[in-house]
């Protein structure tokens, strides 16, 4: 089972769900609420609660369980390796093996103090800004468009590949989150104590890049230390999305994830 994170669809990941498949196992994706074909109350994927997007995750993964024959394993990313660890942790989602990339343990909040960022993003949403975006959405060509194609990946075709989606299928475009959905992802988030991780015995592989300009290195290291079954590979080279950064990485970053797989998931 494979889950993308905020504003990723499944298209965006033919690719390696074709390299698994291709591999002998059986894949399954979905979009969360409100994301690509996914549709619902939440539009925009704009939630300001986690919670059921738990809900959702643990649900869908004993539904698939009970549908399909073992070894299961999860592999996600971002705010979906996040919601995941929160389904392990919280919801006692089984599991033979799981594989979080660039998990969203935490919020980058660059040179700014994470409790700082997190009071501001919290007076805002409170004082009437939970709806209104948290920054501009400018296009691909523009200098805050290239900053964030930088963020997600070096290689120009994976990003141009997810920009002819978007103008393919217009509602798969999310835009910048709302200060709402910033508050709710700190709330979420710091339901990552220690006690929580220390009560996962999951195989878990975590794939991380300390160049990561979305989501918290150093919260990711400290959840690595933390949890009693897991194992990190940094990728010093790559940007957000590593299973969509350039070959190099991206094959490298494979063959770990099928490594792992073999060791703790092969039936």
């Amino acid at each position: 089972m494979f889950a993308g994170g905020r504003g990723d669809f499944i298209e965006k990941y033919l690719e390696p769900l074709g390299h698994w498949h291709a591999l002998g196992w059986n894949v399954a994706s979905f979009d969360w609420r409100g994301q690509g074909g996914s549709r619902g109350s939440i539009v925009g994927g704009n939630f300001t609660d986690f919670d059921p997007l738990v809900g959702d995750c643990a649900e869908l993964l004993a539904a698939w369980r009970a549908e399909t024959p073992g070894p299961h394993v999860a592999i996600a990313h971002s705010m979906g390796g996040h919601l995941l660890l929160r389904a392990i942790a919280e919801r006692g989602a089984q599991l033979d093996a799981a594989v979080l990339v660039a998990p969203m343990l935490g919020i980058n909040t660059g040179r700014t103090a994470p409790r700082l960022l997190r009071w501001t993003v919290r007076l805002i949403a409170a004082l009437g800004g939970r709806d209104r975006r948290s920054w501009k959405e400018t296009s691909p060509g523009t200098t805050t468009g290239r900053i964030r194609r930088a963020n997600l990946t070096s290689c120009e075709d994976r990003y141009g590949d997810e920009l002819w989606w978007k103008e393919r299928e217009p509602g798969f475009h999310l835009g910048a989150p709302s200060w709402g959905w910033l508050d709710g992802a700190f709330r979420s988030t710091s339901r990552h104590t220690p006690e929580a991780l220390r009560s996962v015995t999951t195989p878990i592989l975590i794939l991380a890049t300390p160049r990561d300009r979305l989501v918290s290195p150093p919260a990711i290291l400290r959840a690595a230390e933390l949890l009693p079954n897991a194992e990190l590979a940094i990728f010093e080279t790559a940007a957000h999305e590593i299973l969509r950064e350039a070959d190099p990485v991206r094959l490298e970053a494979l063959g770990r994830i099928d490594a792992f797989l073999d060791e703790h998931a092969r039936s």
